[in-house]
């Protein structure tokens, strides 16, 4: 029921509250500014709360996240080396979902660092540093298992925050 509750109470204007159009920007200059280091994609979606079907059924925030790398086609890449990072404000939780092509190269405990890495930012309500250190990471790793190449494909995903 408090799950329920903290869904129905969070709305559109937590999003705009802890990320607000600028730091949108400079999220979707972060990514741009990452890809041109690796070969990878990098999508971030933040999500204020599910609606009530999800939350009956008790849809977990890895499930959702799941859903939203399929419905924003980030598994469509080249490499197959997408990445998504998916927040869930209404539940504080932060998922990153990472395509076959990286998901075999690194470990779930890394994922899960990164996240908690992110967490720890948006405790202290720092929403922008807390993606930008979660990007910053991830690009880390992009450079390391699919450095930059000069025959990659124009940008597949597009830079630009998703918000749901």
């Amino acid at each position: 029921m408090m799950r329920i509750f903290r869904h129905l109470m969070t709305g559109q204007s937590t999003v705009k509250r802890a990320f607000p159009p600028a730091t949108l920007t400079v999220i979707e200059q972060a990514i741009a500014q990452s890809e041109t280091t690796h070969a990878g994609e990098i999508v971030f979606a933040v999500e204020a709360s599910l609606d009530l079907s999800r939350l009956i059924k008790n849809q977990s925030v890895r499930d959702r996240a799941i859903d939203m790398f399929s419905l924003l086609r980030i598994w469509d890449t080249e490499y197959n080396n997408g990445m998504l990072i998916y927040v869930l404000l209404a539940d504080h939780n932060i998922e990153i979902v990472a395509d076959r092509g990286i998901h075999t190269k690194v470990d779930q405990a890394t994922w899960e660092t990164i996240c908690h890495t992110m967490k720890n930012a948006f405790s202290h309500k720092q929403f922008e540093q807390g993606v930008l250190a979660g990007i910053e990471q991830l690009t880390q790793i992009l450079q390391k298992h699919f450095p930059a190449v000069t025959d990659k494909k124009e940008n597949t995903l597009p830079d630009k925050p998703v918000v749901l």
